[in-house]
């Protein structure tokens, strides 16, 4: 939960680098944002239109009891409205399908950046924190687009237009009308400061919220097991509550700014009303004149309260865009050569030379490590937990990369392999499976067009799992739900082997892949694996004897060293590490074997 102070760190109200940016988005809509701000202005110039229709109806054609010349105006005033409000549908139409383009944009670029990412920018950065970006940023994002924007320039346009009208009727009026604004400009600026820090408040603490939720959410048989329910209710209320506290502290902001903004506002009409009956008793103008010029000041201070609400969905959108551009312009720490190597196939040789890592600075998990298996053979990885084991099968696929040495496929630096077509040439059967939402079909093929129906009969008749999809109630297309929640945990392994096994792959890695497998389904995996594996470059981590008996070499990690390596017979003829595994956890299982 600490990383997410970093939301805190927000920058400027208003950042011309990042108004750029948003532009950026904007450009390849540029038409549409036109359009709008023209319609936009149409509607203000059809506003602007009607108080001057009621000016010479009151000083015209009432005084002259001229009812046709009323009557044509009343039609006039009528015409204008309804064209204003269909002006004003295809405004909000447009601008808010312009906002939804934009939000689609950067959707899809967030989402790419996202996956782009290697396993270290994952294991820093919390999932809440990244949904945060890609649904609750991109949201107020949309508020900008879709209206904030446009109605900045309408507002700004109106707003001169009847300044420029009110001069023309009375600039004496104008004058006593403009004797407002400094204490308007006064409100707005505290009212700008106040709201200031609550939208950012509201913004970090909403992202603790869906961190914390999404954490608990993900551990739930953890928290049950453990009886912790009430106490994460009672942190999950705190945050509740500061997260309610800073959307109060917003509110109180709107709700204080709109009545004081309102009662100066009554009180400049008040004065004008007053000076201006002085003017009309003096002759000085017209009653329609006085009448014309207050609901045109009833509309000037539209445009007032516009902006300075305006301010709040820039300040927010300023926030959110700083974090989002942030996660887009986060480095790809393993990204592919300008030249990737060619090669789709791979033979399956595999080589570490003098290898070092760590995860965290000056905190090393292997230590010099080299070894090199030959196409086609099965290695065995063994050791005690921690010893470094997983961490050689995630730099094989490249999902880190090394801090020294090198690691070779066919001969070539992983480096230089494109990843797609590395990881494209080695499957994987991890011990926490994981599967999508769809079917079990979905689940094995993962979309892949290459992978033919019969391909997966196949898989599933060699590892001897049919009867596992025929007791599903519509086989392979079975939905199965978040994460396979309607498998067991075994099946769910199964599953796993099918999905590495249908594509092809010419490396195999199994990473405690038989750990959640009884000991009668092992047997077939076991059986299965033999004939999969004939041919095919193995790398297997386990603790059970029968999985790494049949290797045809045994690696021995310890705190990341190779300690020890051969064949199960020659490992225990020199009654090492190897021989104490055995002793402690291999020879009770010899009977089941």
């Amino acid at each position: 939960m600490a990383e997410i102070l970093e939301e805190e760190i927000l920058g400027k109200a208003y950042d011309s680098r990042l108004a750029k940016r948003l532009w950026g988005y904007l450009r390849p809509y540029r038409k549409r944002i036109f359009a709008s701000v023209g319609l936009s202005m149409t509607v203000a110039c059809f506003s602007l239109i009607q108080p001057l229709l009621v000016l010479h109806a009151i000083d015209h054609s009432i005084p002259n009891h001229d009812f046709r010349e009323l009557g044509l105006l009343l039609l006039v005033f009528f015409i204008t409205m309804c064209l204003e409000y269909a002006l004003q549908f295809a405004y909000i139409l447009l601008v808010n399908s312009t906002g939804q383009h934009v939000m689609y944009d950067l959707r899809i670029a967030l989402f790419e950046r996202i996956q782009q990412q290697s396993l270290s920018f994952f294991d820093r950065t919390p999932v809440g924190r990244l949904m945060t970006r890609v649904t609750g940023d991109i949201e107020v994002l949309n508020e900008l687009f879709s209206e904030g924007v446009t109605l900045i320039f309408g507002s700004i346009f109106l707003f001169i237009g009847i300044l420029a009208i009110l001069v023309w009727l009375s600039l004496p009026l104008t004058l006593t009308a403009l004797s407002i604004l400094p204490f308007i400009a006064l409100v707005s600026r505290y009212f700008r400061i106040w709201s200031r820090e609550g939208f950012r408040a509201v913004r970090t603490r909403i992202a603790k919220l869906n961190s914390f939720l999404q954490e608990n959410v993900t551990g739930l048989q953890t928290v049950q097991a453990f009886v912790r329910e009430e106490r994460n209710l009672e942190k999950f209320k705190q945050l509740n509550w500061d997260h309610y506290e800073a959307n109060m502290q917003t509110i109180a902001a709107y709700a204080v700014f709109f009545p004081v903004v309102e009662i100066i506002s009554t009180l400049g009409i008040g004065l004008v009303l007053w000076a201006g009956a002085y003017q009309v008793f003096a002759g000085a103008v017209t009653l329609g004149t006085l009448v014309a010029f207050i609901e045109y000041l009833f509309k000037f201070f539209q445009p007032i309260r516009e902006l300075s609400a305006q301010y709040g969905t820039l300040q927010s959108a300023m926030a959110a865009s700083e974090r989002i551009f942030k996660l887009l312009d986060e480095p790809i720490a393993i990204a592919d050569p300008p030249a990737p190597h060619s090669v789709r196939q791979a033979k399956g040789q595999i080589e570490f030379e003098h290898v070092w890592f760590e995860y965290n600075p000056g905190e090393p998990v292997l230590k010099d490590i080299s070894f090199m298996i030959s196409p086609g053979e099965r290695v065995a990885f063994v050791g005690a937990t921690g010893s470094g084991k997983s961490t050689v099968m995630s730099l094989l696929s490249r999902f880190y990369d090394v801090q020294k040495g090198s690691i070779r496929v066919d001969g070539d630096d992983v480096r230089n392999w494109a990843q797609s077509n590395l990881r494209r040439n080695i499957g994987i059967v991890l011990q926490d499976v994981f599967l999508f939402s769809g079917s079990v079909l979905d689940n094995i093929t993962l979309g892949n067009p290459q992978i033919q129906r019969s391909d997966v009969d196949r898989v599933i008749q060699e590892l001897g799992i049919q009867s596992v999809i025929d007791r599903l109630p519509k086989g392979y297309f079975t939905e199965l739900g978040e994460k396979g929640r309607v498998l067991s945990v075994g099946e769910r392994q199964l599953i796993s082997f099918a999905r590495a096994l249908a594509h092809d792959p010419s490396i195999l890695v199994l990473d405690e892949a038989t750990s959640s497998i009884d000991t009668e389904t092992e047997r077939i995996i076991q059986r299965a694996l033999l004939r999969f594996t004939e041919g095919r470059t193995s790398l297997i981590v386990a603790h059970r004897l029968s999985t790494i008996q049949n290797c045809n070499r045994i690696i021995v990690m310890s705190h990341g060293h190779i300690a020890e390596s051969g064949s199960h017979e020659e490992l225990l003829s020199k009654r090492g590490i190897y021989y104490r595994l055995y002793e402690l956890q291999y020879k009770n299982q010899e009977s089941v074997v």
